[in-house]
């Protein structure tokens, strides 16, 4: 015993003398990164020359499926949205089963099936496999498109481009691809109301035919199934699917701009600028570059990259700021992106710029390196435990041709990165020489700034553009008003044109309904106001009330979440400037700021008080917009409300359309009734 306690201390002493003999100034040198070993799939190809992978993984009795069409980009001109109208069409009933009795079984099924027009995606227990492989091939091959379903979803397209209209960010989006890869090029072509117009059910048909072909396909199966069993259903459910004659075709060159410039898409209705800094790339997953433009990419506009802790953190100019590099085999841009308030739009060009320069210039700190490093290996040791990244891993390897062990090598690339191999990469890629900065804003609020901005001693040049991405002339912000015109008159010309003043005199209460939407979930509003300066305003959902706001002439209260709190001063205040329904019966304190461009047209802007301004058509004098400028959370922000849909009730005319943004989001609210002087009392305007 005592001389296995002997024994005993003497390894303890080894082992702390170890201990004591390591260099704690040095970082330890990292451990060789660990192998990955993923499932590799087995493989066949059908006749038609459709690639199958499949994945046994009976850990979960689940089974994902993926059909990707591998198909080249092509454009679609003047039919522009052909495509996206055939993917919606998919699924929407087959020549065996309608659309109805198909979901119902799929619901039934607890199953998941998506159509697209580059493939199809479905996913279910493993129990349900034989019969959702059977529907999911029944829905891409035996499509049967008519002309009712055709007509809703191509109705609904229209639709949606139509509301996106006014959409800051959703503009700002199209207009950067077609400026970054020509408006001739698949990715810089884009949808329009007047191109889905032009498609038919005929066009629908016929790109079905042509590119929902087995030529360029890859089925991809992981989960509980034997390789057998899969490899029999597939050939049963697939090996009908006919090969097409699909003939290649070059794709338009997509080149950089002669050096760095300032593309701005003059937004009247924007309270914030959408900023873009963007050059295409020639990048692709299976070159050297990759995992460097991977880490660099990281260090400076991941989340909590530079550009994050710069622009957000330090400066507080926005939310988030973020870059991303795209790696498409086909073609591909380095964008850095960020949402930040008028007011120091052109100081986040300058942080943007200053930001790129310096990790092109100087390298980054071993420190931002291991950083970059960690996220990546931590979001990829993640994605394992999924499924479905098996699938996606082996269809990359076969369609971006990467090395066999491409994804178990992984984490020896990345860490193999280094700080040169960083500053290399975002040299060659965040190419600042030839950048677009390409902006979606208020001009006539950031036009004059932007253009005196300079970068490297040279003062970059502004250019503009409509929001087809067609280069304009520079619009006229600073139109001379006319002496003669006045709040009174702009005021007076505003009443005549919604009835007249005698008519509106004779408003003593409006009681309006009005609904909206917000991600699919029904709002309900209700509001009052009455010409002794009374109002009560409630939101409800479901028929349940989220908040309510009264006004009784004097004092007021919001209730939210059943909690109540009393109006402090302010609150009072502007609770009596909004009360009246009619503020352009009182010209006390208008002044006249001038006119603006409103949704394509000029309009005089009256400042009715220290935060609010409205906004009213020249020519037929109606109201159609107010932007009210409110403080929170340290940060002031403007809040716009538009009007349209003017429509008489009793003599005066009401917008019956009220839409309100808050950032990105907006929210449009339809009226669905007006009561005039009925169906109010002083009961509204108690707890």
């Amino acid at each position: 015993m005592k001389k296995y306690i002997l024994a005993c201390n003497a390894i303890l002493f080894l082992a702390f003398s170890t201990v004591a003999q390591i260099d704690r100034s040095k970082q330890p040198e990292p451990g060789p990164a660990p192998k990955i070993n993923l499932s590799k799939p087995d493989t066949f190809t059908l006749e038609n020359g459709l690639q199958v992978m499949i994945v046994e993984n009976h850990k979960l009795p689940r089974v994902s499926m993926v059909l990707l069409i591998d198909n080249p980009p092509v454009t679609e001109g003047d039919k522009k949205g052909v495509a996206g109208l055939t993917g919606s069409l998919l699924g929407s009933g087959t020549e065996k089963t309608s659309k109805d009795e198909f979901n119902e079984e799929v619901d039934f099924l607890g199953a998941n099936i998506n159509f697209l027009a580059s493939g199809a995606r479905a996913s279910t227990l493993s129990k349900y496999f034989p019969r959702v492989l059977e529907l999911m091939s029944e829905g891409a091959f035996m499509p049967k498109f008519t002309r009712e379903e055709f007509d809703k979803i191509q109705q609904r397209q229209i639709e949606s481009l139509e509301s996106n209209e006014k959409d800051v960010a959703f503009n700002a989006s199209r207009v950067r691809q077609a400026l970054a890869y020509g408006r001739n090029h698949p990715y810089g072509e884009f949808t329009t109301p007047e191109s889905l117009k032009n498609i038919s059910l005929e066009d629908v048909q016929a790109y079905y035919d042509t590119y929902y072909v087995p030529n360029n396909a890859y089925l991809a199966i992981v989960g509980d199934v034997t390789f057998d069993e899969a490899k029999a259903l597939v050939e049963k459910n697939f090996s009908n699917w006919r090969k097409g004659d699909l003939q290649p075709k070059e794709l338009p060159r997509v080149t950089n701009a002669e050096s760095i410039q300032i593309n701005l898409l003059d937004m009247p209705n924007a309270v914030q600028s959408e900023i873009a800094v963007v050059n295409t790339v020639d990048l692709q997953k299976n070159e050297a570059d990759y995992f460097p433009a991977l880490v660099a990419n990281q260090i400076l506009g991941g989340n909590g990259g530079r550009l994050f802790l710069n622009l957000r953190e330090d400066k507080g100019y926005t939310y988030g700021a973020y870059s991303n590099l795209g790696n498409d085999k086909h073609a591909a841009s380095f964008v850095a992106t960020a949402q930040v308030r008028n007011e120091v739009t052109d100081s986040s060009v300058v942080a943007f710029l200053e930001e790129i320069h310096q990790i092109r210039n100087e390298k980054v700190s071993p420190q931002e390196l291991e950083d970059a490093k960690n996220k990546y290996v931590g979001n990829f040791v993640l994605s394992l435990e999924q499924p479905g990244t098996i699938a996606g891993y082996a269809l990359d390897i076969e369609t971006e041709d990467l090395p066999e062990d491409f994804y178990e090598t992984y984490l020896q690339k990345l860490n193999a990165v280094t700080i040169e191999d960083v500053q290399r990469v975002a040299k060659k890629y965040f190419n600042l020489d030839q950048a677009r900065i390409v902006i979606a804003g208020k001009g006539s609020e950031i036009a004059e700034d932007l253009e005196n901005i300079s970068f490297n001693g040279k003062t970059l040049p502004v250019t503009y553009y409509d929001k087809q991405g067609n280069e304009v002339d520079k619009p006229d912000y600073n139109k001379e008003l006319d002496p003669s015109v006045t709040a009174e008159s702009i005021f007076e010309k505003y009443i005549e044109a919604i009835g007249g003043e005698e008519a509106v005199r004779d408003v003593k209460s409006i009681k309006m309904q009005a609904q909206a939407e917000i991600q699919g979930q029904k709002i309900d509003l209700e509001m009052i106001n009455t010409s002794e300066g009374k109002s009560s305003q409630v939101v409800s959902m479901g028929g349940n009330a989220m908040s309510r706001q009264v006004f009784n002439g004097t004092t007021g209260f919001a209730v939210m979440q059943g909690q109540k709190t009393e109006f402090d001063e302010q609150q009072t205040e502007a609770a009596i400037a909004e009360a009246n329904p009619f503020p352009e019966l009182n010209t006390t304190g208008a002044t006249v700021r001038g006119i603006e461009n409103v949704d394509g047209k000029d309009a005089y802007g009256i400042a009715l008080s220290e935060d609010t301004v409205a906004y009213y058509d020249m020519e037929t004098g109606l109201k159609v917009k107010a932007e009210k400028t409110v403080s929170q959370g340290g940060q002031t922000m403007t809040v716009p409300t538009g009007y349209g849909d003017y429509q008489e009730v009793n003599g005066v005319k009401f917008p019956f359309t009220i839409s309100q943004s808050f950032g990105p989001q907006t929210i449009e609210f339809i009226i669905s009734s007006i009561q005039i002087n009925e169906g109010v009392s002083d009961a509204d305007f108690e707890e």
